[in-house]
């Protein structure tokens, strides 16, 4: 049986500087992103396309929500599989290319170095990679694709 899942966000633009939309230079891209008992996240355009350097923006929270999503995905691969992960962290990249008006992301990759406990653990660590990317929601959400190149180490 499926079950479905709801999410919500309120986004609100901030970016008036008093005279609206009025010119494509004449207002910040500068919004605000709330969820409900969270803290916001102050976001903007890439500056690339007139944003704020200093806040997030949508293709740097794509990004980071993949690699959110394979490490959820990941560390519960590895508790079904006895593999005791001690650390993880991850350097993701992605690629947008864009023409015109529009744009797309075309690829994104992935860099996880996960420390492990123990050297028999290494090729079930490696393995539940695969797992965990098919379980990913987002990554099975995206029109591109995204790879995954880890890196196992044994603690010590």
């Amino acid at each position: 049986m499926a079950l479905t899942h709801e999410y919500a966000v309120a986004v609100e633009w901030t970016g008036n500087r008093g005279t609206g939309t009025s010119g494509y230079r004449d207002y910040a891209r500068d919004h605000v992103v709330r969820i409900e008992g969270l803290p916001d996240i102050l976001g903007s355009a890439d500056p690339t396309f007139r944003g704020d350097p200093s806040r997030h923006n949508p293709e740097q929270l794509l990004l980071a929500s993949l690699a959110q999503c394979h490490l959820m995905s990941y560390l519960h691969q590895a508790v079904k599989t006895g593999v005791v992960v001690l650390d993880y962290h991850d350097t993701a990249t992605a690629t947008m290319q864009t023409q015109g008006t529009g744009g797309r992301f075309t690829r994104a990759v992935l860099h996880p170095v996960v420390t492990v406990a123990d050297a028999a653990m290494a090729e079930a660590a490696t393995s539940a990679h695969h797992q965990a990317h098919l379980d990913c929601f987002i990554a099975n959400s995206v029109n591109f694709p995204v790879e995954i190149e880890p890196t196992i180490r044994v603690n010590g």
